[in-house]
């Protein structure tokens, strides 16, 4: 063996592997490994260093009914294979761990302990669950969702005794009260940072530290959902299926949602929501956040921001949802810029063999500051911007006239824009607005967005590919390019692919070199008749994707599902070279696999990180059997189906050597 090698191998022999195997091997190998050989003393030529050369997963198989105490939990039965440049290869088991479960007790990083998961009100006070007398006590998440992990500069939080690194998690909603009745998008979604001590000799992180954002600035915050880090290292939320303002103060949801906010029913104002908050975190874990209003008020799901610092592409997880992005005047700040809304072209197909995808252009719905766009929601009301039917006027009133049919929130719909309120409807009004001019509002649940930037393909999950998307729905547009003969309701990802130089249908320039141009299907579900265990979609491809994340040193696109069609949802690593797909994880029965981060170094550790939702609400079709022996596993595991977990994967111990030396 060459001097240079042994050296290598002997340095990361004494390193554990934890993160994606610690660190992932390849941050590991590019870290130990990099630079030049040395050369002797003696004038001995130098030896080539040996680095690292790719990485593949080994699958895990689907956990069945002879397990259920593997159904019942995250369950991980994958390895990270790491190929080096001299063709020798090591494997590395992992596993996840939790930083808590919700409801835990955890430190606030005064010496004292704090609800994880907890909910508080417009003052900061907690929301008592009080459905069983006897029983009250804080309301607390089982629905953990969007994260980031990223560290700053310098730090200033007591107590690390290695780096210290920042997770933001924020909750999307937390399911039932104690007395079993739905709680969904009834309470403000809480944010919380996390401050992590990382063991810089294993890169095991420990939570030190838990702060809860405080999110009466943005006037709390409705269901967020996914979320994506900021290239300035800020947390990019996201709030989902926005409140129709026409019928809020009617609705059940909403009201509950503002009597909990605000103590009054009526207080809250549908307009402070589905916008895009900012968490920026502070050196001593605590944070501050912002809604950025000029971004549309649509379903915000997942934001990709482009390496250009400017242009975000943008989830839109709704029926008749939309692909937008929007290009920022400055760079680092989303506070002021260009909202545009995709047009498709002819030869859409969701066949990843098809020889060619389908046009996109774009037309533009405006140009905005956050600030105006607030202040017209602080002082416009729905009937202000435009008029809204549900059947065509004319068949109520022969007279009616400037109405136009639209489609939107799964329905057919006639508006009339008031006059001047165009740069209302377009930010306020979004989705309707968007159809009114023509875009191709027809997708059924865009969700989770990345972006492969070597190769300049940004990736958008599709949860569903029904509705609105076939010919003949109710929802679907004649008059699109989308309109598949049947629906694949197992869902797939779309590849977009980017460039500059583009132009809006209006004829003016797009100031972005990171424009979708093309989209095409990357890979798909497939539905199937329903299984022994109660799936309705092969559990051996993905079903429903929802959170997409892409790892540039790993050339891979990791998927996290949301499914009604696979009993245990899964994260998936799919290489976008090889085309291998690999089932890393397992989530308990009947949750969604949320929270999906993949950070390629991290103070030279590479981390994938991945929580969940909802364990315990089973899919309609699973099998009676199966539900009665995992049931006790989900309530033991995850306080009887009203808590969930926070975590990560990593390896299955911390002794694990890089080379046999």
């Amino acid at each position: 063996m060459q001097t240079a090698r042994r050296q290598a191998l002997k340095l990361l022999s004494s390193i554990p592997l934890l993160p994606l195997g610690g660190a992932s091997a390849a941050s590991l190998l590019m870290s130990a490994c990099s630079g030049d050989s040395d050369a002797s003393i003696t004038g001995t030529p130098t030896a080539p260093v040996v680095s690292f050369d790719s990485a593949s997963f080994s699958p895990m198989a689907a956990p069945g009914i002879s397990d259920p105490a593997a159904m019942g939990t995250t369950s991980v039965a994958s390895s990270l294979n790491v190929k080096l440049s001299d063709g020798t290869t090591q494997s590395f088991k992992l596993a996840y761990q939790p930083f808590f479960i919700t409801g835990d007790l955890v430190p606030d990083g005064k010496g004292g302990k704090v609800l994880s998961g907890g909910y508080v009100d417009i003052n900061n006070k907690p929301i008592i669950d009080s459905s069983v007398a006897g029983l009250e006590r804080q309301f607390f998440s089982d629905c953990a969702d969007g994260t980031t992990l990223f560290k700053l500069d310098s730090t200033t939080v007591p107590g690390i005794k290695g780096k210290a690194v920042f997770a933001v998690v924020q909750f999307e909603y937390t399911s039932n009260n104690q007395a079993g009745k739905s709680m969904y998008g009834m309470l403000p979604s809480p944010i919380a940072i996390l401050t992590l001590d990382q063991d810089q000799a294993t890169g095991k992180l420990t939570l030190v530290k838990y702060h809860n954002v405080d999110t009466s600035p943005a006037h709390m915050l409705w269901i967020t959902c996914g979320a994506s880090q900021s290239p300035w290292n800020t947390h990019l939320s996201s709030e989902e299926y926005e409140p129709d303002a026409f019928s809020a103060s009617a609705d059940t949801q909403f009201k509950a949602f503002s009597k909990n906010v605000f103590g009054d029913e009526a207080k809250a104002n549908p307009y402070h929501y589905g916008h895009l908050p900012e968490v920026t975190v502070n050196p001593d874990g605590t944070g501050s956040i912002k809604k950025h209003y000029c971004l549309g008020r649509i379903s915000h799901e997942l934001i990709q921001v482009m390496p250009d610092n400017r242009t975000a592409l943008m989830g839109d997880d709704a029926s008749n949802s939309g692909l937008f992005i929007f290009v920022a005047d400055k760079e680092k700040d989303l506070s002021s810029g260009s909202l545009y809304v995709a047009k498709v072209g002819s030869g859409f197909s969701i066949d990843p063999a098809a020889s060619s995808g389908a046009a996109l252009t774009w037309i533009k719905l405006g140009s905005a500051t956050s600030a105006e766009i607030e202040k017209l929601a602080n002082t416009l009301k729905p009937s202000d911007i435009m008029s809204v039917s549900y059947v065509d006027p004319i068949s109520k009133n022969s007279a009616a006239t400037g109405y136009t049919k639209i489609y939107a929130n799964g329905s057919v719909q006639w508006i009339k824009i008031n006059p001047g309120m165009e740069k209302a409807a377009a930010f306020l009004e979004t989705h309707r607005y968007a159809s009114f001019v023509g875009a191709s509002m027809v997708f059924t649940k865009m969700e989770g967005t990345t972006v492969n930037t070597k190769d300049k393909i940004a990736y958008s999950a599709l949860q569903n590919i029904q509705g609105s998307m076939v010919k003949g729905d109710k929802a679907n547009n004649p008059n699109d390019s989308v309109a598949l003969d049947k629906a694949l309701k197992a869902g797939g990802i779309m590849a977009h692919t980017l460039t500059g130089g583009q132009k809006d249908l209006g004829g003016a320039a797009i100031n972005s070199e990171w424009v979708p141009v093309q989209t095409r299907a990357l890979i798909v579900g497939e539905d199937i008749v329903k299984d022994a265990l109660g799936n309705t979609a092969n559990p051996d491809k993905i079903a429903n994707p929802d959170n997409l994340k892409f790892s540039e040193k790993l050339r891979t696109l990791f998927i996290g599902e949301d499914s009604g069609q696979h009993v245990n949802n899964f994260v998936w690593a799919y290489n976008i070279d090889t085309k291998v797909l690999s089932r890393l994880i397992s989530m308990p029965a009947g949750a969604e696999a949320t929270g999906l981060v993949v950070v390629d170094d991290l103070n030279g550790w590479t981390y994938i990180m991945s929580s969940f939702q909802h364990p315990g609400e089973w899919i309609s079709t699973m099998d009676a059997t199966a539900k009665l022996l995992v049931n006790p596993y989900i309530n033991t595991n995850y306080k009887n189906k009203f808590a969930c977990a926070v975590g990560y994967l990593t390896a299955e111990t911390t002794s694990i050597k890089l080379s046999k030396v």
